[in-house]
């Protein structure tokens, strides 16, 4: 159980389930037994909040964690990266995943939500970092079509789900449009992910479900949760046929957790008929690097 987990991730070489919790400053990493919990569960704990994880192709894990990004290694050992906030004390990383060129996207939020102070920021395989987008209120989840010619993103503050044309060789975005736009009273897009046949499955926080949709995005599922705050999902397994499911218990009052005792807790759900795509590891080398925008 977490005050704010988010982010799950199954990294498939290594046969684990991985997840932060922000305000628990901590990363997570468990193996699925016999009958699919997670067992031997290792936490790593940092000096700030971590709001997203990547495994990286030389070992270790890449982590948007408070101001930019960290390398983290099995041992606990953390190395600096990036940090294209470092002179700010009002924003914290938030969600983030790497691309299938194997580069690492996350977005920024403010402490406050304030509209409009959320980057959207790329970590490159050479180490520095590009700012993509400006502009966003709570920067979240970040996906990619299968064929990867599509990048999703979800902006809990404005209540947007967007899709970009994206180009892989660079990187770069374009046609930007409105994919979903979530107007049930208190839910907000927060975490998401993509599964092999183009659906965007997306964590609504305050509505107390996962949501896919299509590529065009007309709702296709809902599936309930006992929890009001989901806050992202990936699929993971053997065959990246579970779909787990974190959750938060941050903001809720006496009376809410004594209704969702769950909350902060991590879901499976399994037989769902599809298959997701896999977590994608950040390739590039792991060293000092400087920022620019």
């Amino acid at each position: 159980m977490g005050l704010l987990t988010e982010g799950p991730r199954w990294h498939a070489e290594r046969g684990e389930l991985l997840w932060v919790d922000i305000l628990g400053h901590t990363l997570h990493r468990g193996r699925p037994g016999p009958d699919g919990a997670l067992e031997s569960v290792e936490t790593i704990t940092v000096d700030r909040p971590v709001g997203a994880v990547a495994p990286a192709i030389g070992g270790g894990y890449v982590l948007a964690a408070g101001t930019g990004f960290l390398h983290v290694d099995a041992d606990g050992a953390v190395e600096e990266l990036a940090q294209p906030e470092a002179e700010r004390t009002d924003v914290r990383m938030n969600d983030g995943a790497c691309d299938p060129q194997g580069r690492f996207w996350a977005g920024t939020m403010a402490y406050d939500e304030a509209p409009g102070a959320g980057v959207l920021y790329r970590l490159e395989l050479d180490g520095t970092c590009t700012t993509v987008l400006t502009g966003l209120t709570i920067s979240n989840g970040i996906g990619w079509s299968p064929d990867g010619a599509t990048m999703y993103l979800a902006d809990s503050g404005t209540g947007l789900v967007e899709a970009f044309a994206f180009e892989g060789t660079t990187g770069d975005l374009s046609e930007r449009r409105t994919l979903v736009r979530i107007q049930r009273p208190g839910a907000v897009p927060d975490g998401l992910t993509v599964d092999q046949e183009g659906g965007i499955w997306v964590a609504l926080w305050g509505g107390g479900a996962i949501q896919r949709y299509g590529p065009d995005g007309a709702l296709l599922a809902t599936l309930r949760l006992p929890v009001d705050q989901p806050t992202s999902c990936a699929f993971g397994g053997p065959e990246l046929a579970t779909l787990f499911v974190t959750s938060a218990r941050a903001g809720l009052d006496e009376a809410a957790l004594d209704r969702q005792p769950h909350a902060g807790h991590l879901f499976r759900f399994d037989d769902l008929g599809v298959t997701g795509t896999p977590c994608a590891p950040y390739r590039g080398h792991i060293e000092s690097p400087t920022s620019h925008g």
